[in-house]
């Protein structure tokens, strides 16, 4: 299986922020921009893996870095930045513009991982992953370091899983 450029599974999704996706503080509900995230990264994953469906397999980290406002665009970049044998490390950024000004600001990013499934829904192996800007080597040679965070984190949470009840609070 060859590998491919970081590039060929870019999506870059760009939109106003409307009335309705706003919080009480006027500014980008996070959940609205989660969804955003998702999306795009969902598409990064099947456009790398060509497969047909790609499931989430964890989001490590949405960092809320400034506000989003009605006056901004909200532009979400992705693309995958590291595999390992079915799974892909999609990183996501999120980019707001002023239109009125058109100052441009980092707003957020993500790490979300993905597995590749075949039609009985069982991992696939997952073409490698070639950087090729500073950006994306820049990625690519810290994403090990990621993985065993996530392996750890991981672990983690199902050894709490093992602690927390599933009594009906209400009961």
């Amino acid at each position: 299986m060859n590998a491919k450029k970081a590039s060929e599974s870019r999506i870059v999704n760009t939109a106003q922020v409307l009335s309705c996706d706003l919080n009480n503080y006027n500014t980008l509900f996070g959940g609205i921009l989660m969804k955003k995230l998702d999306d795009a990264a969902t598409l990064s994953a099947r456009r790398h893996s060509r497969v047909k469906e790609c499931v989430t397999a964890s989001t490590d980290s949405i960092d809320f870095l400034c506000p989003i406002h009605q006056t901004d665009s909200v532009c979400v970049e992705s693309f995958v930045s590291f595999t390992g044998r079915t799974s892909m490390e999609i990183f996501c950024k999120v980019i707001a513009e002023d239109i009125s000004t058109g100052d441009r600001r980092i707003a957020a990013t993500a790490f979300l991982t993905f597995v590749a499934l075949d039609e009985n829904k069982k991992p696939v192996p997952v073409p490698g992953v070639i950087p090729e800007t500073e950006e994306e080597k820049f990625l690519y040679e810290t994403a090990k370091e990621r993985a065993e965070i996530r392996k750890l984190r991981r672990t983690k949470s199902k050894e709490l899983a093992e602690y927390i009840s599933l009594d009906k609070p209400w009961d």
